[in-house]
């Protein structure tokens, strides 16, 4: 019995620790793990049990379109996104999913519910950063980002949710964006971000973070 409990806190301490190295997570999905046995065992670590993320380090997956989630988990597991955060938490995560795996990840986390941001931002931040949002930067040929998030951020198809992301995390891809070829996927956004400046995209960071459910 003694050696029954040492194993399962060892187990334990494990699965806590599941949101690290590639090498650490491989081990913990097989194929044969249902979908809710791996969001509570390993997603929820860093994104929560709904997808909503208390840290602003990991993103909140809740109420993201499901062809996005289907997309970001596939280019980790194929190694095609390769940001820094991706290639040292996701890729091992994802080595051994199966597509019915990733369908069921994704089907789950795109039917939970959103949860609005409780931070309170600066009013002429968020005046900015709804300008760019909604009308681009025309002078800099920046194009209107509602026009493929849509016009209350909710996402489409492989466009994702931006209401009520973290800010911090935002900002820090637009900047993977702008400056690496790390994300193939979103090309798209490297043309768009590519004359924005640090203020632009913290306002338009800001602004999509107080935008509700």
């Amino acid at each position: 019995m003694k050696h029954k409990s040492i194993y399962a806190l060892m187990l334990t301490a494990l699965f806590l620790n599941a949101c690290g190295t590639p090498e650490r997570s491989r081990s913990l999905v097989t194929q044969h793990v249902p979908t809710k046995t791996i969001v509570m065992q390993l997603c929820s670590n860093c994104h929560g049990m709904t997808g909503n993320s208390n840290s602003p380090n990991f993103p909140n997956l809740a109420g993201q379109p499901e062809a996005y989630l289907i997309s970001q988990l596939q280019g980790f597991r194929a190694h095609t996104r390769s940001d820094k955060d991706g290639y040292d938490y996701m890729w091992g995560i994802t080595a051994n999913l199966s597509d019915a795996q990733i369908q069921g990840l994704a089907t789950y986390f795109s039917e939970q519910t959103a949860q609005t941001s409780k931070n309170v931002f600066l009013p002429e931040k968020l005046a900015r950063g709804q300008e760019i949002y909604e009308h681009g930067i025309p002078e800099k040929e920046v194009p209107a980002c509602v026009a493929c998030h849509g016009a209350k951020a909710e996402g489409n198809q492989i466009f994702p949710r931006l209401a009520g992301q973290h800010s911090t995390y935002l900002l820090k891809q637009l900047n993977v964006f702008q400056n690496t070829e790390q994300r193939p996927n979103g090309a798209m956004m490297k043309g768009v971000s590519h004359a924005l400046t640090k203020e632009n995209m913290d306002d338009v960071s800001h602004y999509l973070e107080s935008m509700g459910s």
